[in-house]
């Protein structure tokens, strides 16, 4: 039987990017959006995505909260904060609380000339290239003449291959495939395969 760590893992893999808002950044939101995550017909949790620009920065938040019952009821809680400048990734922190517990903190944070990754205070790994498109942007900014983005998960890259017809094919580290439909340039619907279970995101109307 999957443990709780399992289903936390497989949860990890559907959610992107926050950043928290001042109340004089307010002014500055562009676009927010709202969508239910749906598994076996049900709603078991909710995700909201902004996303702010401020001078040169562009700031982006989603908070996702999932209810659901794998072994006991759980409550899975994401906040990704994501920052980019002059269209490059500067820092991007991602807070994962399980039953309102801290779970993990993965902080991507640009170091000069390279990139930091750490977790939990540790360092792990460091990337030296440039970092322009990570999945938080998959919101927001349909995918077109982009085959990969970066995870702020997991400090990795995933492949996206265009379908046709306004959808995408995303390939993450562990070679699961996730669907991403697009309308008018923002994301509708998507298909997630996180290996044990498949979830759907769907924007509220």
């Amino acid at each position: 039987m999957p443990s709780i760590n399992q289903f936390v893992i497989v949860f990890a893999l559907l959610f992107l990017g926050t950043v928290g808002f001042s109340d004089k950044d307010v002014a500055h939101i562009k676009n927010t959006f709202y969508f239910d995550i749906i598994h076996k017909d049900n709603v078991i949790g909710s995700l909201k995505a902004s996303k702010s620009i401020k001078d040169s920065k562009v700031h982006y938040q989603s908070v996702t909260t999932i209810n659901t019952r794998v072994i006991k009821e759980i409550d899975v809680n994401y906040l990704y904060n994501v920052t980019y400048e002059n269209d490059k990734l500067k820092r991007a922190n991602v807070l994962i609380d399980v039953n309102d517990k801290p779970y993990a903190d993965i902080l991507t944070n640009w170091e000069i000339d390279y990139y930091q990754i750490s977790k939990n205070d540790k360092n792990e790994l460091v990337i030296e290239e440039d970092i322009n498109y990570a999945t938080i942007l998959l919101y927001f900014d349909e995918p077109i003449n982009v085959n990969r983005c970066y995870s702020e998960q997991d400090g990795s890259f995933n492949i996206i291959i265009p379908l046709g017809n306004h959808t995408y094919k995303k390939i993450n580290s562990k070679n699961h495939e996730n669907i991403y439909h697009y309308k008018n340039g923002f994301l509708e619907n998507a298909e997630i395969n996180g290996g044990l279970i498949k979830f759907g995101i769907i924007a509220q109307k």
